[in-house]
């Protein structure tokens, strides 16, 4: 396990501060556990030329504390037979994933293009009953077809997770109309779509489909990086698979994520060129900090 190093009184500050607004991120493993008991998360997307999307997703799902992580390609074969960098993640296409029973929670979007066939797997994966993080192409898709979500009967199991673009998208207007007052979009998204959204960017902000809303406060611009918020999906993700209920998960993991960067910069990695597949380490290795305050 990778060693950071950070300022002792910013380790005090966050597991003060985990300890009081997540405290289902900072329990310690009963002994008893089995990896059936930390949930599993399958994650849709990774068409072709885009599978490093949902394998970015993936390994920050595991290092985060999922007990199991499925992988459904939205190709029609697997593109390769076993994920060598992470032997432990299982693999399969998504229109076959779809059909497994024991999964516990979802993410889809990552790198899922917007073709016909991708549409089919978001419209069959929105039928699902269990938390979902809704990510990247899934949200395009949603801006082209808005009644998949807004015609569903209870949307406080879905998590949409757009950056400024998308959330244009989403709203039908323009990127500056966005970020002139991010509050008031987000709000706009949670209301549209009854759902919990994470609109992300500096201070990324989390509005639960009640309407209330928080400011992230970790991160810097190194998150700037292709892939970062596949990362994102996968923590968020992988939390929900854990049980660990809504309103503490989906901020609980923009705020990992955020911190995951701030100790890769604090021990010389970033902020420039950091590399989102960095990112899991960090948070593995917050979070195992985070349980020894408990």
């Amino acid at each position: 396990m990778n060693s950071f190093q950070i300022d002792k009184n910013i380790l005090s500050q966050w597991q003060r501060q985990a300890n009081r607004q997540y405290p289902a991120l900072c329990q310690q493993r009963p002994s008893q556990s089995h990896k059936g008991t930390f949930g599993t998360l399958g994650i849709l997307g990774g068409s072709e030329g885009m599978a490093g999307s949902i394998i970015l997703a993936g390994i920050a799902a595991l290092h985060c504390g999922c007990g199991k992580v499925w992988l459904g390609f939205q190709q029609p074969a697997l593109p390769m037979p076993i994920l060598s960098q992470q032997p432990e993640i299982m693999l399969n296409t998504a229109e076959r994933l779809l059909h497994r029973s024991d999964i516990t929670a979802w993410v889809i979007g990552c790198g899922l293009s917007t073709s016909t066939t991708a549409l089919a797997t978001l419209t069959e994966c929105l039928q699902q009953k269990h938390m979902m993080v809704v990510d990247a192409d899934a949200l395009n898709l949603l801006a082209q077809q808005p009644t998949l979500l807004t015609g569903r009967h209870n949307n406080q199991n879905v998590v949409l997770t757009p950056h400024p673009g998308e959330a244009a998208r989403l709203l039908q207007c323009s990127i500056s109309e966005i970020q002139s007052n991010r509050y008031q979009a987000a709000r706009q998204l949670a209301q549209k779509y009854s759902a919990w959204i994470v609109l992300k960017g500096h201070q990324s902000l989390i509005v639960s489909p009640h309407g209330q809303i928080q400011q992230n406060e970790t991160g810097n611009p190194g998150l700037a990086t292709a892939g970062s918020g596949d990362v994102l999906a996968g923590i968020i993700g992988s939390l929900l698979a854990q049980q660990i209920p809504p309103e503490q998960a989906v901020s609980a993991g923009v705020w990992l994520h955020g911190a995951a960067a701030d100790i890769l910069a604090a021990n010389d990695t970033g902020p420039i060129g950091l590399c989102a597949g960095e990112i899991a380490t960090a948070a593995r290795w917050l979070r195992n900090r985070l349980t020894e305050s408990v």
